[in-house]
């Protein structure tokens, strides 16, 4: 049987792709920050289910967590968040966090599972980004570099893990209405609509709410992902979405 651990799994793509793992037969470790019983409901209980704590932002947490886990044929990266701003008006502070958790996460918790997929010479990385990367969007810019940053990192690993038979894999949702992404990108804004900005804002969120085109669901990122643990054959790139999947196409 084999074990994905997933970070970010207490709601939206998380919580979803560790939902569809189970449902393949696989043994899940879950993870988030603050693992809570309310959780119960949302996953099902499972003798292959685990819930643990990882914080993708401390090192002895994402140590505790990797241990706990046991042998990990795939590691999923899912864990982020957004921050919607006009970047003149975004604190720094706020940027650092955006590629504290998004980028160097990312890279902190494959680094503490790599060992372990290199001299088992096999296993495969699967990470998470955005369409944001193939085509940027205004409001997401720092959001979009720590993303983008992340293919750039991912692109440039598989080549090194090639000879060790280990995949590296990207995921690139489209923009979700069952995710709390757009809720936590606006409140991290910090007040980050500044007056001379507030026609350009107000056009750019009039165009998204007149939009017609199809959102990405959990699901469609869910399935996304499991392509990419099990397609020996999956490019490394993979959009998850039907909006996903037309902006890449726009992109080439």
């Amino acid at each position: 049987m084999k074990t994905v651990l997933i970070t970010g799994c207490s709601s939206g793509f998380g919580l979803e792709t560790a939902r569809h793992f189970l449902a393949q037969g696989w043994r899940v470790v879950a993870t988030m920050r603050t693992p809570r019983a309310a959780r119960a409901d949302l996953l099902p209980p499972s003798e292959r289910l685990r819930v643990l704590a990882l914080d993708v932002t401390d090192a002895a947490s994402i140590r505790d967590a990797v241990a706990a886990a046991g042998p990990i044929d795939v590691l999923v990266n899912n864990a982020g968040f957004g921050a919607m701003s006009i970047f003149e008006a975004l604190p720094m502070e706020s940027a650092r966090a955006l590629f504290e958790t998004n980028t160097l996460g990312t890279m902190a918790v494959t680094q503490a599972v790599l060992p372990q997929m290199r001299e088992r010479r096999a296993g495969v990385i699967v990470n998470v980004t955005s369409i944001v990367t193939s085509r940027p969007l205004p409001l997401l810019s720092v959001y979009a570099a720590s993303k983008a940053a992340v293919e750039m990192f991912s692109a440039s690993l598989a080549l090194e893990l090639a000879p060790f038979d280990v995949q590296v894999r990207l995921v690139q949702p489209g923009s979700s209405p069952t995710t709390q992404f757009g809720a936590n990108a606006r409140e991290r804004a910090a007040g980050g609509f500044p007056a001379p900005y507030a026609d350009f804002v107000q056009g750019v969120f009039d165009a998204r709410k007149q939009s017609t085109a199809a959102l990405t669901e959990a699901q469609d990122v869910a399935q996304a992902v499991w392509r990419a643990a099990t397609d020996p054959a999956a490019p490394l790139r993979i959009p998850a979405g039907a909006d996903a999947v037309a902006m890449a196409a726009a992109a080439v």
